[in-house]
């Protein structure tokens, strides 16, 4: 009788002791497409190939551009799960390649820059997809300017997402008053952390490597 007992115990352990978490990853990319900065998007587009490289089956991918109200679907340009099969995960690649190309190519700057929607909806997303690891990757000068109307201080819900700020370039009165691009990064780090997300900058774009690894 002990011996018809221990078995299903056994098994009964180790069903209560699988690991459950996830550890697939959700990506989403936002791209500043305002004033000069729209000449930064070929860099961009360098960033998304290596990104779709890297990326395996099951993970998730989103870029959407910033533009002047990004909570918007409208904004988002191109979001796919890969799927697991590999065949159908370098098709799902060409047609996101595609689609980021004919937005670099075509695209118009926008007069706003609504960085604080781009990254509510990106962290809404992420966290929709059920990824173990979530990142969001901010492409931008990091300068904000709101339409008219619109309300964007309220605080950030990035519990369980890095934030990573790519090629944050300084503006002419960055020159005149470095002060400026530093207050800038630590505005929006402090925004970032106090949400609870993690907060990294990466401006050397040969450190590709480093955006997911941590």
């Amino acid at each position: 009788m002990r011996k018809l007992f221990f078995f299903p115990l056994v098994a009964l352990l180790t069903a209560g002791c699988a690991d459950t978490t996830s550890h697939t990853r959700g990506v989403y990319m936002l791209l500043d497409s305002s004033g000069t900065y729209t000449k930064e998007l070929e860099r961009a587009s360098a960033i998304i190939n290596y990104l779709l490289g890297t990326l395996q089956p099951g993970d998730t991918f989103g870029v959407a551009r910033i533009d002047s109200g990004s909570f918007s679907e409208k904004d988002i340009l191109v979001k796919m799960t890969f799927d697991n099969r590999p065949s159908v995960t370098n098709q799902q690649k060409r047609l996101f390649k595609q689609k980021i190309d004919e937005f670099v190519s075509n695209t118009k700057g926008s007069a706003f820059t609504d960085i604080t929607g781009g990254i509510l909806q990106a962290g809404e997303y992420l966290t929709e997809t059920g990824a173990g690891q979530k990142y969001i990757i901010v492409f931008s000068d990091l300068k904000e300017e709101i339409k008219k109307g619109h309300v964007r201080n309220i605080p950030l819900e990035l519990s369980g997402c890095e934030v990573v700020a790519l090629n944050v370039t300084k503006l002419r009165s960055d020159n005149v008053d470095p002060r400026q691009y530093f207050d800038r990064v630590e505005r929006w780090k402090e925004r970032v952390e106090s949400g609870g997300g993690k907060w990294r900058v990466i401006n050397d774009l040969n450190r590709l490597d480093a955006i997911l690894g941590g």
